[in-house]
């Protein structure tokens, strides 16, 4: 044992399961994996800046929220506040629901309130108040992890009024010793707690409590997590009624070895059986299936190992039954991991897939690649991530601001097209995103670990209608985004900005309008076309040519070249299908095509470019024409980047651009997907025509269909 471990007594197991545990230890842990502290990487390697390239899919789908609860303002206790991050309107965490059928939703505010709600989210009250309970030493007031942090309940808690909370405490304020210190030092406990209600269907708390475990910290950030049960284990089941801990690294993973040291808790994800007596402290038990039981020199409570900041865990309850935990990284990956028992997440020799090098001097130079020899360490990599994407005038020694938070595998029966997905989050800026749990697989032994494909989803403000953002629905950049579900599989969206509680109450396609109007088809021919030079176009073998590039115009920058149809009528709500081609050379950089739709005059209508070159700011993006040069309008566009590229060779294309007028909504779709390249809204263009063109480069149209609503 490290002369840093706290001591670890004895415990006594009766004879034959201490033999049968060994047997097994030795048959599946006899070789442990190799220390990677000291070769990170292979000589010479780079560092890496960009992790994880591009970004998540634009899905085309979207939440529809309204606002389910306002929980009441709250301050920080007991104060003074050494953060201004904490000054929010309340810091409310988590939602989950009472068991037994009620209805009943619970939530928890770091302030130290646990709230009851009904089903509806009306009759909110205080159900327990933690800071009244343990005043004399609760702490709230530093750290954004300080507090109540979590709150669940015994699966048979209907029967015997068990539940279990998490809550932070200053250790000059309490005579109260940690069961297991940080070798650092502890400026902060993070305790677990057990109460026993006197009634469970009461509508507050009343009855008794005692302390489970006590784990010093020595910062204010990465204490103790999320806590939990597995609700897909089932009476008789190994793993029921056995309790799940997510424990940080108290912030000094960084610096030190301790979430792979093994004798400590720290950067671990601890398993305990709160009706056991055999621990350390005497008051919960250890259970005999935990992968690193009766090891010398390790806890037996460590379920896997290698973390910064255990954010959030969850189960597929309704489906695989796996279990993802979302990671929140140091500067550079956010991940979430299906978690096994005896997994090693690397942390602090990993950051995601790659090494993270302590020992850097350069703060820009910690992120290197895995070395070639990177299998012997036996490290677990993320089912799926992203990471931060800095600005490029970003400092590297500060934090760009990004965090993961973990949600759920959704199997709920009220939204549609979310079936099977993981929807998780940004707490920081509120994006809300989704990968598919089937995607979500580990590597095979000797293989590389594949990513998840990321989505980006929509929200959808129900009251309104509108299309918005978590920013703009909490009035505050920084949205502290968590999640809850209730006892349907149902999902909830919380923010500590406002402290609003939202329920998504639906689901919606992006540019999801009527276009089953008028169809127009076989309308090739040079008699249902007005190009602003006909010299340069050709119409024949059911294609519409552009033979030569056009040349720039007086009046507002917008394409050079292009043709209206002028069959048919105008358009309101529009679907154009089409074959596109770039007939320029692949060698020249800028090339392109426009689809144009909302045609009224060479000075008002809107297009969708589609080019190589998705790097500046004319390319690649959807726009708008409106008496001035053009505006670009379109999501994906950063400022220095745009979608992928749409076209970069001189092949045939499949393109469908749907306009809807009546909210302002564009999709762009390349090559047969079902999620859009570009999605846009802008009230401009209105009711037009549609058209064919490009600003300097020679191109093709065919098999074009139109259809829509006036």
């Amino acid at each position: 044992m490290s002369p840093s471990a706290p001591h670890v007594r004895p415990r006594k197991r009766p004879l034959l399961i201490q033999l049968l545990t060994g047997a097994l230890l030795a048959a599946t842990l006899a070789a442990a994996p190799a220390v990677a502290a000291d070769a990170p990487t292979d000589a010479g390697a780079s560092a890496v800046t960009d992790p994880i390239p591009g970004k998540p899919v634009t899905s085309g789908l979207g939440l529809e929220v309204e606002e389910f609860a306002q929980l009441p303002k709250s301050e920080p206790r007991p104060g003074p506040v050494e953060d201004d991050r904490l000054i929010r309107y309340n810091r409310i965490n988590y939602l989950t629901p009472f068991p037994g059928g009620s209805g009943r939703l619970a939530v928890a505010d770091q302030n130290g309130t646990m709230y009851s709600l009904n089903k509806d989210g009306s009759g909110q009250h205080v159900y327990l108040d933690l800071y009244k309970e343990f005043s004399s030493a609760f702490y709230a007031s530093r750290g954004l992890g300080t507090g109540f942090g979590y709150v669940t309940f015994d699966p048979d808690f209907r029967h015997n009024g068990r539940f279990y909370t998490v809550h932070t405490e200053k250790p000059e304020l309490t005579d109260a010793k940690p069961d297991f210190d940080q070798p650092s030092g502890n400026g902060f406990h993070g305790i677990v707690t057990e109460w026993t209600a006197d009634d469970p269907s009461a509508p507050t708390f009343s009855g008794t409590h005692r302390e489970l475990l006590r784990i010093g910290f020595n910062g204010q950030v990465h204490g103790i997590q999320q806590i939990d049960f597995n609700p897909t284990a089932k009476p008789g089941d190994a793993d029921y009624g056995l309790l799940y801990i997510a424990v940080g690294d108290g912030g000094k993973g960084n610096a030190t070895g301790d979430p792979q040291n093994r004798a400590l808790p720290h950067g671990k994800l601890l398993r305990i059986d709160p009706r056991g007596r055999d621990s350390v402290n005497g008051q919960y038990g250890i259970p005999s299936a935990n992968p690193f039981v009766n090891q010398a020199g390790t806890l037996g409570e460590i379920y896997a190992i290698g973390m910064r900041d255990p954010h959030r865990f969850s189960w597929d309850t309704r489906g695989s039954h796996r279990m993802f935990l979302s990671h929140v990284g140091e500067h550079a990956i956010e991940s979430v991991y299906e978690v096994k028992a005896g997994d090693n997440y690397g942390w602090s020799e990993r950051e995601g897939a790659f090494v993270f090098d302590k020992k850097a001097t350069d703060p820009c130079a910690k992120i290197l690649p895995l070395p070639a020899d990177d299998a012997k360490y036996g490290y677990t990599y993320p089912v799926a991530a992203y990471d931060h994407d800095p600005p490029a005038d970003w400092d590297c020694k500060s934090d760009v601001g990004r965090g993961i938070s973990g949600g759920y595998v959704y199997r709920g029966h009220d939204l549609h097209g979310l079936q099977g997905k993981y929807i998780f989050g940004d707490i920081v800026d509120g994006r809300l995103l989704y990968t598919d749990e089937s995607d979500m697989r580990r590597a095979k032994p000797g293989t590389e670990q594949r990513l998840a494909q990321l989505h980006s989803l929509m929200v959808y403000d129900a009251k309104s209608g509108k299309r918005v953002s978590m920013q703009e629905l909490t009035g505050d950049k920084r949205v502290d985004l968590r999640f809850g579900q209730d006892a349907d599989g149902e999902l909830y969206i919380l923010s500590k900005a406002d402290g609003k509680i939202w329920k998504v109450t639906g689901t919606r396609k992006f540019a999801s309008c009527d276009t089953d109007g008028t169809t127009l088809t076989d309308v090739m021919g040079a008699e249902n076309w007005a190009p602003v030079t006909p010299s340069k176009w050709q119409f024949k073998n059911g294609e519409a040519v552009m033979t030569e590039p056009g040349a720039e115009r007086p009046g507002p920058r917008r394409p050079y070249e292009y043709a209206v149809l002028t069959a048919g009528p105008t358009y309101r709500n529009v679907r154009i299908d089409a074959q596109v081609r770039i007939d320029t050379p692949t060698d020249i950089d800028n090339r392109d095509v426009v689809v144009v739709f909302g045609h009224e005059s060479d000075t008002r209508f809107g297009y969708a470019h589609l080019s190589q070159d998705n790097s500046i700011y004319p390319h690649n993006g959807v726009f708008t024409v409106d008496d001035a040069d053009r505006l670009r309008v379109e999501d994906q566009w950063d400022g220095t980047t745009g979608a992928p590229p749409a076209i970069s060779d001189a092949a045939w294309h499949r393109v469908r651009v749907v306009r809807c007028g009546d909210t302002g909504e564009t999709a762009v779709y390349m090559d047969g997907s079902h999620h859009p390249l570009m999605t846009a809204v802008s009230t401009r263009p209105g009711d037009g025509r549609v058209g064919f063109g490009s600003f300097d480069n020679a191109g093709r149209i065919r098999d074009l269909k139109v259809s829509g609503t006036s």
